[in-house]
């Protein structure tokens, strides 16, 4: 019997291919090495695997994508992740170690955990190894030239579809947000931070790292716009009133 292989979640970044890390583009130059990488359906390309090939690499021979659609219905998700961990699983009882390809971070609203969980349902002794990588928000911020914190400031990351007034009231306790996956809500939140006068504090990044990125500093023109799913906002709240640090804990 074959020796159960490794899945191996390589985070190969935003989008510019120079930011894969050293041991990331080390598994990825081992030819005996399978690929897999999430698309959205059939027809879809995955713009995981479209970062790497951007660095040069080729497809190595044995290669498949894993198909993750587009939804909040937690059934189909599920499905969905049983079905690609059971894809996954049969190469691994081959003998044979599977990359999947991470965009941004493995360990940060990543597919990869739903994969990994599924496979240790079916096999807990399945071995996993994440690589890390450099995630969306911190590419993000080194586009923008501004750091999204300093020294003791405050910060929360969390998707929009949290709502507009949840992340209005995290703006009133947190120094910096990352808001990712804004696009349903983006006219909302705009309308939010006009009120809150944070709009100059704030700066719209979409596809980070890739040929097509974009950053808008005057957020009001995107008004009415349909953005990209691939695209977050940095916010800093210069009003907010901060307590004073002492040893851990702030005092009022």
């Amino acid at each position: 019997m074959n020796k159960l292989g490794k899945l191996i979640g390589v985070s190969v970044g935003p989008g510019d291919p120079g930011l894969i890390t050293r041991r990331g583009w080390e598994l990825l130059n081992q030819p005996e090495m399978v690929w897999t990488y999430p698309v959205r359906n059939e027809k879809s390309d995955s713009f995981a695997l479209g970062i790497v090939l951007r660095s040069g690499l080729e497809l190595p021979a044995e290669h498949t994508p894993l198909i993750f659609p587009m939804t909040h219905d937690l059934e189909k998700l599920a499905k969905a992740w049983i079905r690609a961990a059971q894809q996954v699983f049969e190469l691994l009882t081959q003998g044979k170690d599977v990359i999947f390809l991470v965009e941004g971070d493995a360990s940060t609203y990543s597919t990869f955990g739903h994969l990994a969980k599924s496979l240790k349902g079916l096999d807990k002794n399945v071995e996993v190894e994440v690589v890390a990588g450099v995630t969306s928000f911190s590419a993000a911020a080194a586009v923008v030239g501004n750091p999204i914190v300093e020294v003791d400031d405050t910060l929360a990351i969390l998707p929009a579809g949290y709502g507009v007034d949840t992340v209005e009231n995290l703006l009133n306790d947190f120094d910096s947000l990352v808001l990712m996956k804004v696009k349903p809500l983006m006219d909302d939140l705009l309308d939010m931070l006009e009120r809150k006068g944070v709009l100059a504090d704030s700066v719209f990044v979409e596809r980070v790292g890739a040929p097509d990125e974009r950053v808008v500093r005057d957020l009001l023109s995107l008004r009415g716009e349909k953005v990209n799913y691939l695209s977050l906002l940095l916010v800093k709240n210069p009003n907010r009133v901060k307590g004073e640090i002492q040893r851990g804990c702030r005092k009022k």
